[in-house]
């Protein structure tokens, strides 16, 4: 008898298909360039490089993993790790559905807020990168102009910062703790701030739930 799979299975197993048929096109690249040229890596440099990359990348991977997918939803997990882009792109645009559509996390309809979200993104981002590789040549002077390099060092964090105020706006004291520690963390350790953007985003991750539960504890609100 033929198993019916729910649709969170089914969702499972055709992202992990789509996930082994992003790797290979990925890894497709080097592997003809190797094939065709005749010219291959040195096996005990690419192991070398392979470790140290995964040394520095495959923590903040996993990190993301479990801090993104309960709010992701599972399709839109599987097509924003392919796509990739999160954290400046794919979880703003989730946030704002799910503001716009008033969806709670863990419900069939955020998964579906989600998945339309994430796609709708990466389509935009898709075309837009395309319309930028056409007019990369004429807008170089722009783009390359000394006055405008600041303005891209701060995207993420006004893009960030302007999702945040609008969740600190409506329940001010849940944002104590979070501003507290993030501004104590970059004062006494800046070096490990700026190059672990993820751990700190887990750790304040933590540090706003537990002070969530002990206002709700104390019925400070």
């Amino acid at each position: 008898m033929k198993k019916i799979l729910s649709v969170n299975d089914l969702m499972h197993r055709r992202g992990r298909i789509f996930m082994v048929i992003g790797l290979s096109v990925m890894l497709m690249v080097p592997i003809l360039i190797w094939l065709i040229s005749g010219v291959g890596p040195d096996g005990g440099k690419l192991a070398l490089a392979i470790l140290g990359l995964s040394l520095l990348f495959l923590p903040g991977g996993i990190i993301e993993v479990i801090t993104y997918a309960p709010f992701l939803g599972t399709g839109a997990t599987y097509l924003a790790f392919i796509t990739g882009n999160l954290v400046n792109l794919k979880i703003p645009c989730v946030m704002n559905a799910r503001e716009l559509t008033k969806t709670e996390i863990g419900t069939p309809e955020n998964e579906v807020v989600a998945l339309i979200s994430v796609a709708v993104s990466t389509l935009t981002t898709v075309s837009i990168m395309t319309v930028g590789v056409i007019l990369l040549i004429p807008l170089r002077p722009v783009l390359e102009a000394p006055i405008l390099q600041p303005a891209f060092n701060w995207v993420v964090s006004a893009l960030f910062g302007a999702l945040g105020y609008k969740y600190y706006l409506r329940n001010p004291k849940f944002a104590i703790a979070p501003i507290f520690f993030s501004l104590l963390l970059g004062f006494l350790a800046p070096a490990f701030v700026y190059g672990n953007v993820l751990i700190v985003v887990v750790i304040m991750a933590v540090v706003s739930v537990l002070f969530a539960k002990l206002i709700y504890d104390r019925k400070w609100v």
